[in-house]
């Protein structure tokens, strides 16, 4: 099949490429590569997939209408895996305008290319994020997401909004996935796991807000990448038992689902530090604060759904993931 995979120079992005190619497909990649983040990471993620026949990079804008446009005339993909975005939910808070570009504009310029080219099934990235202020846990899929804390959450419930739009005028089958914090090798350098190991190393201290107390659906890039994998065959048809009168805004009478994909295993963060620290081989100093804007107390995915669809099931424990990465960052960096 030929498929456009969205952020390949990413995290997440470049493992499904990897993934994908190893299968025989055919996978155009668009990334811009900004420098949000290390941009050597980045370069060094592609490297992994550029030598592969298969393989074709387009480094544009997804905010760039008439390149994006005219990407996806002359790909005609089967598939579109979305996973770019702009990430971050502290650097929302400085930096809004990024957010509309990349995740409102970029979002509706891939929903555009799609429709107009016949794509046979969109899969996209949303993020647990979206449960914002609810308290119920775990997160199902069926319940209200209306009360965003930050703009990155705000900017992935207006994409699924987005998605059903499309789903329901156009036909495009669309899935969204509300990702629970993924780590591993090759991971982000924004993300919390990934500078505790650089400072601890470097005997820094590391700032542990909301006193450790935070708890998260930590998932491993493995079970993340092969449940997109799974659900990419999985292509959503209407629900003709779909009743409006009650509520599951996870499906409807359009081509149209969303699921969790995370580990359903919550972990403490203090309890995350400490098996960090016990693979390094080297305890942190601590700087404890107070909870930040925008910041959720607690992760937790109820994978119910997800696993009735697709058989899906997490086989990592965060043991076991933290030392993979560990290995992967003392290798790679020096």
């Amino acid at each position: 099949m030929k498929f456009i995979i969205t952020g390949t120079a990413g995290f997440i992005g470049n493992e499904l490429a990897i993934q994908l190619l190893d299968q025989g497909h055919e996978v155009v990649g668009i990334d811009i590569v900004n420098d949000y983040y290390d941009t050597a990471l980045k370069e060094a993620r592609l490297k992994r997939i550029n030598g592969h026949n298969n393989f074709t990079e387009a480094r544009i804008d997804l905010a760039d209408r008439n390149a994006i446009a005219k990407l996806f005339t002359s790909v005609k993909p089967q598939q579109v895996l979305h996973l770019a975005a702009q990430a971050g939910v502290r650097y929302s808070i400085t930096n809004p305008h990024s957010y509309a570009d990349s995740n409102l504009q970029g979002f509706l310029n891939i929903l555009e290319g799609c429709r107009n080219n016949d794509v046979e099934h969109l899969v996209y990235a949303s993020s647990s994020s979206v449960y914002g202020a609810n308290t119920k846990v775990p997160f199902a899929e069926s319940d209200a997401v209306d009360h965003p804390v930050s703009l990155y959450a705000a900017s992935k419930k207006s994409n699924e909004l987005m998605a059903h739009t499309y789903s329901h005028l156009y036909g495009l089958p669309t899935t969204g996935l509300r990702f629970f914090t993924v780590y591993g090798p090759w991971g982000r350098p924004d993300m919390a796991y990934f500078s505790f190991t650089q400072k601890i190393l470097k005997g820094e201290s590391i700032p542990v807000f909301n006193h450790g107390k935070h708890r998260r659906d930590f998932t491993y890039i493995d079970d993340i990448v092969n449940g997109v994998l799974t659900v990419r065959e999985q292509i959503p048809a209407p629900n003709p038992d779909w009743d409006a009168r009650i509520e599951d805004p996870s499906q409807s009478s359009a081509p149209y689902r969303i699921y969790n994909i995370g580990n359903n295993q919550p972990v403490e963060l203090m309890s995350f530090i400490q098996t960090l620290e016990k693979h390094l081989g080297k305890e942190a100093e601590k700087e404890y604060l107070p909870k930040q804007p925008g910041d959720v107390f607690e992760t937790y995915a109820d994978i119910t759904a997800l696993n009735k669809a697709t058989g899906y099931q997490p086989t990592t424990n965060i043991d076991d993931g933290l030392r993979q990465f560990v290995e992967w960052y003392k290798n790679f960096y020096t």
